[in-house]
C-alpha cells in the first residue's frame, strides 16, 4: 500500500502531547511491514528537531487561501523506512510554538491548517506519489477528507485514494466562522448541516467525520462514550451515531523501544519483572534526590506527568495534596493552565521535601518519574485513550485512574479479589471525596509488599506494544481502500 499520514505533530520531530507519540509510532509500525510505502507530512515549524540531514525538493508550488495564493516548499528526511516531508511556509509555520502563545491560540490557525491540508494534497502531486490511503489525525487535518470528496473529486490523480480519519480528542474541534469556509475554497452549495455547516461556522473536526471514508478513535470505550454521552461527544454524538457503521475504536500502544525499563539509559539501574524491586528502589532514590524530596523508601511516591488542563482533573489533586503531604510524596511534571501551574508552584514552594513541581517539557525527567514513582495518578474527567497509564504500567508504577475512555480498556482495577490480574486502581466515585477514599485504599495496599509486588508484575507483563493495534489499523486500511 502507498500510505500517507498527515498530522500536525509527530515524535521525535515536534510534540505537544500524546498525538505526536501515536503518529510517530504508527509510521514506523506500518513502514516495517512488507509491501507498504509510508510518507509522513508535517508542518515545518521553527522548532523541528532531528533534521540535520534535511533535503530540499527543488521548486515550490502554490496553495490558495481565500483570495490569496501562498507559496509552499517541501523538504524531507529519511527516517528509517519512512519518508518525512515538511511543509514549508515561513509566514504560517516559522513561530516559536506549534499552536499558541501563552495568551491563547494563534488567530490565524484556520489559515495555517487550510494551507497545510491543501499542501499535503498538492504536495503528493508535486512529488508524484499517488496514495492508496491518506490517514488524517485530529482537527488540524479534518479538511483533507473533505477536499478529496469535493474540490479534488474529479482529479484523476486521486481517483483511487481513500481517507481514514482518527479522532484523538473530540474536545478539540477547530471551530471557525463562515469566513473560514470561504477561505478554504469550498463551494457554497456544500454549506449545509449535512456537510460543512456547524453552528453558523465550520468545524474542521466535523468536516473530517462527514467526509472521511472511515473514522476511528483511540479506544473502543471512548468510541462508545462519544456516541452516547453528550458530555463526551461535545455536540458531535449524533453525527457519530449516524456514521457508526464507519466508526470504531482502536486502542493505542506505546513504543517499547523508547519505553523499556530494562534498557532505559536515564535510569540508574535497568530492571525487568525479576529485578523490579531493586530497580525501582534505585530509581525512586534517584528521583527523590533530583527533586529534593526526603530520602524515604517507605513513603509512597505519587507521580504525575500530564498536560495541566481541566480535562485531566488535576484541580482535584491541588485540593488534596495538603491532606496527604505527610503520608506521601508528590512529583508533578507538566505545563498548561496558568492557574494550575501557579497552584502547583505554590504547593511545591510551601511543602519543600514533600512536593516537587516542574513546569516544563522534560523527556528525561518523565522517564525517571515513570520509573521512580510507586503510584501514577491520572484523575481524568475524560480520556480518549491515554499513554501515560500504559508507560507507567510498563515501568511497574501502578496507575490510579478514572473509569473513563481508554483507561477502562487498558487498566484492570484491583477490587480486593483479583490480585492475579489487577494492574491498577479506579477512582470511585469521581469527585474529591472519591479520590481520597481511593488513595486511602491504595496506601493500605502499598503496605502489603507481597501483594503490591504481585500487582506490579501483573502490570509489567502486559503486552503494551503497538504490534496488535498496528495490525488492526492495517486491516482497517485494507477495508477502507476496498
Amino acid at each position: 500500500m502507498n500510505i500517507v499520514l498527515a498530522a500536525s505533530e509527530a515524535f521525535p520531530f515536534c510534540k505537544t502531547g500524546g498525538l505526536a507519540d501515536v503518529v510517530g509510532a504508527l509510521c514506523q509500525q506500518f513502514a516495517s511491514r512488507k509491501g507498504n510505502k509510508v510518507l509522513l507530512f508535517l508542518p515545518h515549524y521553527r522548532n523541528i528537531v532531528r533534521v540535520s540531514s534535511l533535503k530540499v525538493v527543488p521548486g515550490v508550488y502554490l496553495v490558495p487561501i481565500g483570495d490569496k495564493i501562498e507559496q509552499v516548499s517541501l523538504s524531507y528526511i529519511n527516517w528509517g523506512n519512512v519518508l518525512v516531508f515538511f511543509v514549508g511556509n515561513r509566514k504560517y509555520f516559522d513561530r516559536p510554538e506549534l499552536y499558541r502563545t501563552r495568551t491563547g491560540e494563534f488567530a490565524d490557525n484556520d489559515e495555517r491548517f487550510i494551507l497545510f491540508s491543501r499542501a499535503v494534497l498538492e504536495g503528493c502531486k508535486f512529488i508524484g506519489f499517488r496514495p492508496d490511503l491518506i490517514h488524517c489525525h485530529d482537527w488540524q487535518t479534518g479538511l483533507i477528507p473533505a477536499y478529496l470528496k469535493t474540490v479534488y473529486k474529479l482529479d484523476a490523480f486521486y481517483t483511487r485514494t481513500r481517507s481514514l480519519y482518527t479522532i484523538h480528542n473530540i474536545a478539540y474541534q477547530g471551530h471557525y466562522p463562515y469566513s473560514t469556509f470561504r477561505k478554504a475554497g469550498f463551494h457554497p452549495v456544500d454549506y449545509t448541516p449535512e456537510k460543512f455547516e456547524y453552528y453558523g461556522g465550520i468545524s474542521f473536526l466535523k468536516s473530517g467525520i462527514v467526509f472521511a471514508d472511515n473514522i476511528n478513535t483511540v479506544s473502543p470505550n471512548y468510541a462508545r462514550e462519544v456516541q452516547r454521552d453528550k458530555s463526551m461527544g461535545f455536540g458531535l454524538e449524533g453525527l457519530l451515531r449516524a456514521r457508526s457503521n464507519h466508526f470504531c475504536g482502536i486502542v493505542n500502544g506505546i513504543d517499547t523501544e523508547i519505553w523499556d525499563p530494562e534498557l532505559d539509559p536515564v535510569l540508574p539501574l535497568g530492571y525487568d519483572t525479576v529485578e523490579v524491586v531493586q530497580g525501582k528502589a534505585a530509581a525512586k532514590q534517584a528521583l527523590q534526590k533530583q527533586c529534593k524530596l526526603a530520602d524515604d523508601p517507605k513513603k509512597p511516591l505519587i507521580g504525575i506527568v500530564s498536560r495541566l488542563d481541566y480535562q485531566k482533573g488535576l484541580d482535584l489533586v491541588v485540593n488534596i495534596v495538603e491532606k496527604y503531604k505527610n503520608r506521601a510524596q508528590f512529583v508533578i511534571l507538566g505545563t498548561g493552565d496558568p492557574m494550575l501551574e501557579k497552584a502547583f508552584q505554590s504547593l511545591a514552594r510551601n511543602n519543600a521535601g514533600h512536593v516537587s513541581y516542574h513546569g516544563r517539557l522534560d523527556e528525561e525527567l518523565a522517564h525517571r518519574i515513570y520509573a521512580g514513582a510507586d503510584i501514577f495518578l491520572m484523575p481524568s474527567r475524560f480520556e480518549p485513550c491515554g499513554l501515560s497509564q500504559l508507560i507507567a504500567m510498563k515501568y511497574g508504577t501502578l496507575p490510579v485512574v478514572s473509569r473513563v475512555g481508554g483507561l477502562v480498556d487498558t487498566v484492570k482495577g484491583y477490587d480486593g479479589a483479583n490480585e492475579e490480574t489487577a494492574t491498577g486502581f479506579f477512582i470511585e466515585p469521581f469527585n474529591e471525596k472519591g479520590l481520597c477514599q481511593t488513595l486511602d485504599k491504595v496506601f493500605k495496599t502499598f503496605e502489603d509488599k507481597k501483594l503490591w509486588l504481585r500487582l506490579i508484575r501483573n502490570a509489567m507483563r502486559q503486552d503494551l506494544s503497538w504490534d496488535k493495534s498496528a495490525r488492526t489499523y492495517l486491516e482497517l486500511y485494507r477495508k477502507t481502500i476496498a
